[in-house]
């Protein structure tokens, strides 16, 4: 797959990575809608401003994948390719490394007149559904992305380790912006359930947006105590 693509035109890849993110995309959104079918939770339609957003952010996250291609060709971005139980240790790094930024990037956004500015954008929506995960503020996401791209550049991970990871960031983003709890209180108890950042653990930070900064799990609020259940 990596040969093909480079014997592609710089508009070709563009034009792959801009059909990868759309079909990320509409997956997730239908995810997102059969969770609320089965939980029998009338369905609310996105609003024009959001659809035109949500395009909006493919597009950026298209040019975001162009990066990191590009990253790797020119050897900033190491990647491993064999199947063995590193896949596992290297997920693992991955997520917990960019739960970790991605609550410092959050907790500073809001604590400072970047919130206001570009971030107020996404807290519109205090009672979110699913295509709200790309609501975003091109800027946030610009940021969201570059943050990602310097994790890359610290560590050869996995490529198999990253896929999954990227699997899992779209899963925990759609369970946060469904706007219901699907899992039972009996199972959020539970190891692991009880430190991952479940769909009330997000929603919760849209209705009070001093609480409840991570994203995967909620380890970072609780040791910086902005934790609420």
């Amino acid at each position: 797959m990596l040969r093909f693509l480079a014997t592609l035109s710089p508009l070709q890849l563009w034009l792959i990575f801009l059909a990868e993110n759309l079909l990320v995309t509409i997956l997730a959104l239908l995810f997102g809608w059969l969770i609320l079918k089965l939980s029998n939770k009338p369905i609310k339609g996105a609003s024009r401003n959001e659809i035109l957003t949500c395009l909006l952010t493919n597009a950026i996250n298209t040019g975001i994948t162009f990066a990191g291609y590009y990253l790797f060709k020119h050897n900033y971005i190491s990647l491993t390719f064999e199947i063995n139980w590193y896949i596992l240790l290297d997920f693992l790094l991955l997520f917990l490394l960019m739960d970790l930024a991605m609550f410092i990037f959050h907790y500073l956004i809001h604590h400072s007149v970047i919130y206001k500015a570009i971030h107020r954008f996404h807290h519109h929506y205090a009672d979110p559904i699913p295509i709200d995960l790309f609501v975003l503020h091109p800027v946030e996401t610009i940021g969201f992305g570059s943050l990602w791209l310097i994790i890359l550049t610290l560590y050869g991970f996995n490529f198999y380790a990253v896929l999954i990871y990227l699997t899992a960031n779209v899963f925990f983003g759609i369970m946060g912006h469904l706007g219901i709890e699907p899992v039972p209180a009996s199972i959020r108890k539970l190891f692991p359930f009880k430190y991952l950042g479940t769909s009330s653990f997000h929603h919760r930070h849209h209705l009070e947006i001093g609480y409840n900064f991570g994203f995967y799990t909620n380890i970072w609020d609780k040791v910086f105590r902005t934790y609420k259940p």
